[in-house]
C-alpha cells in the first residue's frame, strides 16, 4: 500500500519495483494506491500486477464536511498530526484506508510509512500477515508520530527497515518487535559506466530543505573558483525552486550549476556525470545515490542520518563529510576534481558496492520473510483450542 502510487519519489519507485519483481516470481502481488492525483503512473508497472485507487482525487479532494462530526466521534483519526504526510488524510481518505484494511480476508499487507502502518497494527484482521515498511530513519519523526511508533507498531508481524541503525532505534522504540534490515533494492545494476571524465556533477532529489540544495550551491561555489569550467546540474522540482534560482543568481552561478527539473531520463545524466554528490540533511536509504554508484560514479557526501555511512566507505566507494559542513563538502568535492585517479579508484569501488543492493539479493530476502510470517501464522491457526 502506497500514499500515492502514481508520483514520483524514490520509495514509490522502490516499491513498485519490488511489485513487479513479486509478480515475475509467480506472486499475485496488488499495489493499492491511497490516493490518486495523475493519469499514469510515473514508473512502469507489470502489468501481472493489480493496481487499485482508494480516493481519485483527479478532480480535486473533496471536502470532508459531511462526514467530519460522525468520523471524529465515533471512530477518531489514527494519523498523527505530525506525520509528514498528514494533509493527504483527511476523514475520508483515512476512512477509505481503514476500510480496505479492515476488509482483507488473508495474505500479507505490506504498508510503506508511519500513517499507513499504524493503520494496518491497529485495525487489519489478526488472519492478515501485517509488514510495515520504513523508509524514512525513526529520529526524523516528530515526537507525536515517535509516540505512536512506540505504543502501537507490536501490533504489526514485522518491520522492514533500511539500515543497521534504524534497525537498533526500532527495537528500542518497540521491545519485542520484530525489525528486519533489508535495503531498498536498485531498479538494475548493469547500467552504462561513466568514462568520468566530462566535468559535470550531479545531485538530485526533491527541491525540499531535506535535500540541502541550499547547502550544495555555495559549496560548489567554492569548487568553481579553481575550476570554472566545471558543472553542477540538480535534478528534482519542489517548493524551494525559486529560493534556490535566487541562490545561484545571487552568487553569479547562472553558467555553472543548473536546476534541470525532473527528468525520465536521469540514468542517461548520471552515465554523462563524473561525481554524484549527496547534500541531504537527513536521509532513510539514499537511492539516487545507489544509482548513481551502479553507474561508477565516485560519491561525495554529507554523514548525515542515515544512509550514506549505511553504504559508503570512506575513501573506498566515497567520501564522507561532516554534516552541514559546506566547506568539508566544498573539499570533498575538489578533490574528486583535482585527482582523477581517486575519482576512477572510488568509482570503480562504488560500482561494485552496489552489487549488494540487485533485485536478486534483496528480493528472495523479502520473499523469505513473507514465507516465514505466513508459515507462522498458518501454524498459530492450526493449534487446538483456536
Amino acid at each position: 500500500m502506497l500514499l500515492h502510487a502514481y508520483g514520483m519519489g524514490g520509495t514509490i519507485r522502490t516499491v513498485i519495483s519490488q511489485a513487479n519483481h513479486m509478480a515475475d516470481a509467480g506472486h499475485e502481488v496488488e499495489i493499492v494506491s491511497v490516493v490518486r492525483r495523475r493519469k499514469n503512473p510515473q514508473f512502469a508497472i507489470d502489468p501481472r500486477v493489480r493496481v487499485i485507487t482508494l480516493a481519485d482525487q483527479r478532480a480535486g479532494v473533496s471536502p470532508d464536511s459531511t462526514v467530519r462530526r460522525v468520523w471524529r466521534r465515533v471512530r477518531g483519526k489514527i494519523v498523527p498530526r505530525g506525520e509528514f504526510a498528514a494533509g493527504y488524510f483527511t476523514e475520508r481518505v483515512e476512512k477509505a484506508v481503514i476500510d480496505y484494511v479492515t476488509g482483507l480476508d488473508g495474505g500479507v499487507l505490506v504498508t510503506t510509512r508511519p500513517a499507513l502502518n499504524l493503520i494496518s497494527a491497529r485495525r487489519a484482521p489478526d488472519h492478515v500477515v501485517r509488514v510495515g515498511q520504513e523508509h524514512m530513519n525513526l529520529a526524523t519523526y516528530k515526537k507525536g508520530v515517535r509516540e505512536a511508533i512506540g505504543r502501537y507498531y507490536g501490533g504489526l508481524d514485522a518491520v522492514a527497515v533500511l539500515t543497521e541503525t534504524d534497525r537498533a532505534d526500532f527495537r528500542r522504540a518497540v521491545p519485542g518487535l520484530r525489525v528486519e534490515r533489508i535495503p531498498n533494492a536498485v531498479h538494475r545494476i548493469d547500467r552504462a559506466r561513466s568514462a568520468l571524465t566530462a566535468p559535470v556533477m550531479v545531485a538530485a532529489g526533491r527541491l525540499f530543505t531535506q535535500k540541502g540544495f541550499d547547502l550544495l550551491i555555495p559549496a560548489f561555489a567554492e569548487v568553481v573558483k579553481a575550476h570554472p569550467d566545471w558543472r553542477l546540474r540538480i535534478f528534482g522540482s519542489g517548493p524551494k525552486k525559486d529560493m534556490l534560482q535566487a541562490m545561484i543568481d545571487e552568487r553569479g552561478l547562472g553558467g555553472a550549476v543548473t536546476l534541470m527539473g525532473r527528468t525520465e531520463h536521469l540514468d542517461r545524466e548520471l552515465a554523462a556525470a563524473s561525481a554524484y554528490v549527496l547534500s541531504s540533511r537527513f536521509e532513510g536509504l539514499p537511492m539516487v545515490m545507489i544509482e548513481a554508484m551502479a553507474h561508477g560514479l565516485p560519491i561525495v557526501a554529507f554523514d548525515c542520518p542515515t544512509g550514506p555511512r549505511d553504504v559508503l566507505t570512506h575513501g573506498e566507494d566515497g567520501l564522507l563529510v561532516p554534516p552541514g559542513d559546506i566547506a568539508a563538502l566544498a573539499a570533498g568535492m575538489r578533490r574528486v576534481v583535482e585527482e582523477p585517479e581517486l575519482r576512477r579508484r572510488l568509482g570503480g569501488a562504488a560500482a561494485r558496492t552496489v552489487r549488494a543492493y540487485a533485485p536478486a539479493v534483496v528480493m528472495p530476502t523479502w520473499e523469505a520473510l513473507f514465507t516465514e510470517l505466513t508459515l507462522g501464522r498458518r501454524r498459530s491457526a492450526d493449534r487446538p483450542g483456536r
